[in-house]
């Protein structure tokens, strides 16, 4: 996200704007003070190497009350702030529009308070926001990519890589989990490129007899020579009647049924940290210039949007249409319909889903009748 960041506050300051920076997010707006700080050009500097965000990032229950609004609304008045650049998941994004949709009457009841002049009351009549979306989990509708998701894939695949070679040595099984409670994409895609034997993905469950499916497909990768076999399983794994699946179970079924050396490997955090790949800085990077052109360009009457990759190319959508897709696919899955879930999030993940299933359908009795067919070539 910091170079996200970056390219905000000098994309700003080269269109002559000035820019703050507002501290734990929208913690830091309620508290006001200290918090909201004028951001310089060098204030920016040597940040785009850095994991995180240098302006920090905190959960404020207080923001969804109306005391708390108006306390937020306060203190962008009083700093002439009008143009807000939120970067977040779908959560802080439907707050930013709600706070927004709310400005007015909260102009009027600090003016009615006598709390800011009628001068500020007309100056700052409405409030445009811009959203770019930072999640690893990559769950944002709309978008090819979210800032941190390619991060994030790299810390877990060279993790699968480093683990890979122990588990070829003494022919073990690895259980990875990965993060996604309700995005199977790290997972997926995780799989996709570390040549995972099986992965459990909350959008496309598996069926109920899964033990017996697994365990057939391990079989079947061992008797064709393979001496290690990798499993993927997103933390929020569900079968298809909404059950969890954890890695401990997992372990428990390959244990118990086929007698392998099997470990569990859980990332946790560590997918969240390190330096940012060079796709995420430069998504980064243009993202944020493009949320400041579109509050530039933004009217009283303009939409709120968030700036998405589609295609490679940074672009406006409406904010609340891929919020509310996005929240469709968490609907679709609380109903049970997986089809649904994994269409609505969009193609790029329906594919890899698609390419995955292909790449691993192994066929163990083509394989034998392939082998036999090429040694009798071998004799003749």
């Amino acid at each position: 996200m910091n170079a996200a960041v970056r390219s905000v506050v000098r994309m700003g300051i080269y269109l002559g704007c000035k820019v703050y920076f507002i501290k734990e997010g929208y913690q830091g707006m309620v508290d006001g003070g200290k918090h909201i700080e004028e951001a310089r050009w060098s204030s920016v500097s040597s940040i785009i190497h850095k994991g995180g965000t240098i302006i920090g990032s905190a959960r404020c229950k207080e923001f969804i009350t109306r005391e708390g609004q108006l306390k937020a609304a306060k203190n962008l008045v009083d700093k002439g702030i009008t143009d807000i650049v939120v970067i977040g998941g779908d959560g802080s994004l439907t707050g930013a529009n709600a706070f927004r949709r709310s400005w007015a009457s909260l102009l009027d009841e600090l003016l009615t308070k006598n709390l800011i002049t009628q001068d500020q009351r007309k100056k700052y009549n409405h409030l445009n926001i811009a959203g770019l979306v930072g999640s690893i989990d990559n769950d944002f509708c709309g978008t090819d990519m979210t800032i941190g998701s390619d991060s994030a894939l790299h810390r877990i695949i060279e993790a699968i890589d480093a683990i890979a070679y122990t588990a070829y040595s003494h022919q073990r099984t690895f259980i990875m989990e990965v993060m996604g409670r309700h995005c199977g994409y790290l997972a997926l895609v995780t799989a996709l490129a570390g040549e995972a034997d099986y992965v459990f993905v909350p959008e496309d469950p598996v069926p109920v007899d899964w033990h017996q499916q697994l365990c057939s497909k391990l079989s079947q990768e061992r008797a064709t020579g393979q001496r290690l076999n990798i499993i993927i399983v997103a933390e929020g794994a569900i079968d298809r009647k909404g059950q969890p699946i954890t890695a401990q179970q997992i372990r428990k079924v390959i244990v118990d049924n086929l007698h392998q050396d099997t470990r569990i490997t859980v990332l946790g955090h560590v997918q969240r940290g390190g330096s940012p790949s060079a796709f995420d800085r430069i998504l980064g990077c243009r993202m944020g210039a493009e949320a400041v052109m579109a509050l530039m360009e933004a009217t009283e009457e303009s939409e709120p949007v968030v700036v998405t990759l589609n295609g490679n190319q940074a672009v406006r959508i409406p904010l609340m249409e891929s919020v509310k897709r996005t929240q469709a696919v968490a609907q679709a899955m609380k109903e049970k319909k997986w089809e649904l879930a994994v269409e609505l999030r969009g193609y790029s993940f329906g594919r890899n889903l698609q390419t995955y299933k292909m790449l691993t359908s192994c066929r163990i009795e083509r394989l034998l009748i392939w082998e036999k067919f090429t040694n009798l070539q071998n004799a003749y």
